[in-house]
This record gives C-alpha cells, sequence and structure tokens, in this order.
C-alpha cells in the first residue's frame, strides 16, 4: 500500500513539475533557440525607421543598397546618413521653435543639432560647426537584431530580386520608431513562404523544387 502511494505520489509530483514548466514558458519571452521574435535593442543612436522610411518616404535600398547586389543588406555608413544631415542638424520642430524664440529675444537664430545627430557628428570626428574637432573618428557600434544560425545561408539580393518585400520578413519598418524583429526566421517560417511562392511557378516545377529543396538554404 505504501509502494503504490508512493508511486502516484511521484506521478503527482511528475505532472506539477510538467504544468509548473509549462506555465512559466507560456508567460515569459521564452524562446526556442535561435528564436529572437521580439528582439529589440537599445542601439547607440536613436535613429527613427518611423520617421525616415515613414514620414519622408526614403527608400529601403537608399540606405541598405548591398540587398540588391549582395547577400547582406549591410549597414549604412555615417556618409550616407551625412549626405542629409551636413545639412538637417535637428528636427523641424526644434528648428522651428529656436526660430520663434530668436525672434521674440530679438537675436540671431541658434543652430540646433538633436543629441542624436550630434552623435553621428561625434563619430566622424566633427565638432558641431562640422569642422574637424581634433578627436579621432570611430565607427558606430550598432546592435544586429536580425540573426541567422551560422548553417543557415540567405541572400538579400535573390529575395530582392524576385520582388519580395522588405516588410514580408521585417514587418511594418515605416511604423517603427525602434526596431525589432517581428518574425521568428524559424525554418517553418520561411518554408511556409517558400512554397506559397513556388505555387506561382507552375509553369517552372524545377523552381517550385529549389524552393523547398534543403540545398537550396543548408549546403
Amino acid at each position: 500500500m505504501d509502494k503504490l502511494f508512493g508511486k502516484q505520489l511521484k506521478y503527482i509530483s511528475l505532472i506539477i513539475l510538467v504544468l509548473g514548466v509549462v506555465l512559466i514558458i507560456s508567460n515569459s519571452n521564452y524562446h526556442i533557440p535561435s528564436n529572437n521574435e521580439g528582439y529589440q535593442p537599445e542601439q547607440p543612436i536613436k535613429f527613427s525607421h518611423q520617421v525616415h522610411a515613414g514620414e519622408l518616404k526614403i527608400s529601403c535600398l537608399y540606405c541598405h543598397f548591398g540587398a540588391e547586389k549582395s547577400r547582406h543588406a549591410g549597414i549604412p555608413a555615417l556618409s550616407i546618413c551625412m549626405n542629409c544631415h551636413k545639412f538637417v542638424s535637428a528636427s523641424s520642430d526644434s528648428l522651428n521653435l529656436e526660430e520663434i524664440q530668436a525672434e521674440k529675444e530679438g537675436r540671431d537664430i541658434k543652430t540646433v543639432i538633436s543629441p542624436e545627430i550630434a552623435k553621428i557628428y561625434t563619430a566622424l570626428g566633427y565638432d558641431e560647426q562640422l569642422q574637424p574637432s581634433g578627436e579621432a573618428s570611430k565607427p558606430v557600434e550598432w546592435i544586429k537584431i536580425h540573426n541567422l544560425a551560422d548553417y543557415v545561408f540567405f541572400s538579400h539580393q535573390a529575395h530582392n530580386n524576385a520582388g519580395v518585400n522588405c516588410n514580408e520578413c521585417h514587418g511594418e519598418i515605416e511604423t517603427m520608431e525602434q526596431v525589432r524583429q517581428v518574425s521568428d526566421l524559424s525554418m517553418g517560417w520561411c518554408l511556409d513562404c517558400h512554397r506559397e511562392a513556388g505555387e506561382n511557378f507552375d509553369t517552372a516545377p524545377e523552381r517550385t523544387k529549389l524552393l523547398s529543396d534543403c540545398s537550396t538554404c543548408h549546403y
């Protein structure tokens, strides 16, 4: 009788343990390895895609030009930022506010530089007048958000040339003040998209097969 009771107690304890683990996982940010869905790190410069890609309608490929001809979309060089920010040093609201304030105080308009744009100037070794500051330039250490396992081959060029929109993988980037990983980027998620795309190639079965062939992404 005691042995039977002991076995029942072990089973009950095991069930409670399993239920506890399931409850903890379901109410946490836990993901299986390599799934970083929702990952949203703080970047060294608060670059707003909502402003640049959304309000200003700047094409993704203007900054991430590598997506057209390379596996990697690439992180834009600060020289690309300076194409605009050597002329634009702050938001229009900040510039308008300074103009109004200067008029009220009867003085010349001061140069307004936002703290985030100032970080670009500093990284390039410039002062607020865009003159050499005497400090050495240093790269901005951006944090990569979308990471695939080392055994996965992915080419931005192939997807871009196939007409895949950036939003299909990255979500509505143009609405994001701070970028986050929207999709789990799992093999199943990729295959669902490949199989759906394959349905559009009824006249080219070899193309359809290629989209779901292991060696396409793993070789």
